[in-house]
């Protein structure tokens, strides 16, 4: 197992967290160091707010426990490319390096919509995708093939 594996099973774990609350399930970890310094899940639905996605979470844990909020030293692992938020996120956080499972064909915006990792701002994070990715896209057809279901029996 590859160290980008081992720390995606770490976000997948976020993920499922989600999923056990039926948010949609995307989890995400920093890591500075080899060590998680942040770690969030999807929490939109339960939190009722738009700001509650799994980047955000960890990178607003990372800040608040390494003291500020330039996170160039840490990388990103989450299950699913980030939507135009997320990438801001990292883009202002500083982050080094970012490494995801799944492509979002709808609103991924470091390859598969846009790649504003590419655009000229001051910062450019390294990226890495596809980690994974088999099993992370697998979580989420899980979690809306069950919503599916559900809304299917009580309609």
């Amino acid at each position: 197992m590859t160290i980008d594996e081992e720390f995606m099973y770490l976000a997948i774990e976020q993920a499922k967290s989600a999923y056990k609350i039926k948010e949609v399930p995307i989890g995400a970890v920093v890591i500075k160091d080899g060590e998680v310094v942040g770690a969030g899940y999807n929490r939109r639905e339960t939190g009722k707010n738009a700001l509650y996605h799994a980047e955000i979470i960890a990178i607003d844990e990372a800040c608040r426990k390494l003291g500020g909020w330039r996170l160039w030293q840490c990388e990103l692992y989450v299950t699913m490319e980030p939507c135009p938020m997320c990438a801001g996120a990292i883009l202002n956080s500083r982050l080094k390096r970012v490494v995801y499972g799944c492509e979002d064909k709808k609103a991924g915006s470091v390859r598969s919509v846009i790649n504003l990792f590419d655009l000229p701002y001051n910062h450019k994070p390294e990226c890495t995708g596809g980690v994974l990715s088999d099993e992370c896209s697998e979580l989420l057809s899980d979690f809306f093939r069950e919503l599916r279901k559900n809304k299917k029996n009580s309609g």
